[in-house]
């Protein structure tokens, strides 16, 4: 897979420079082909990141399961950040591939997390849920960090065996 994005990303640069520099066309038509390739681009770059297992930049389902977790705490230097692997729960089955996604670092959520994992390691499945924190104070679309998300765990219910 990865050829064969290079691949295209090749051809397309080849027939963008080709087209310039042999082309008659207006020089509006072709600041027009280099403005849409590097629009293209930077589309593709984002793409490409969103599928070879960066963290994803979507929200959290709201309903999951907690596979691992990495914490990365804050420094000097850097801002760190929680990573967490998660399998949706659809239709109230696991999804069938798990996502990582990255949360802003807070204390509270790290030890939630810590606390989870271990329980993780004992094997004992922890199903999570994401709810948007409400605030009061003034309108939802003029306060910044509107989009924050209260996570909670809690262990998988035993599932229920029918009798025989």
């Amino acid at each position: 897979m990865t050829l064969s994005l290079v691949l295209s990303f090749t051809a397309l640069v080849l027939l963008a420079m080709m087209s310039l520099l042999w082309s008659r066309w207006p020089a509006w038509l072709k600041g027009v082909l280099v403005v849409s390739v590097t629009c293209f681009y930077f589309y593709a770059d984002d793409v490409v990141h969103r599928m070879w297992g960066w963290p994803s930049p979507d929200a959290m389902p709201e309903r999951f399961v907690l596979l691992a977790a990495v914490i990365d705490e804050p420094t000097s230097k850097r801002a760190g950040g929680l990573y967490v692997w998660v399998n949706a729960i659809e239709d109230g089955k696991p999804a069938a591939q798990p996502r990582a996604y990255r949360l802003p670092y807070s204390k509270d959520l790290h030890s939630l997390l810590n606390d989870g994992m271990k329980k993780v390691r004992e094997g004992v499945t922890q199903l999570g849920t994401t709810e948007p924190k409400v605030r009061k104070e003034g309108l939802a679309w003029l306060r910044p960090g509107n989009d924050e998300t209260a996570i909670k765990l809690r262990d998988m219910p035993v599932p229920q065996l029918p009798e025989k």
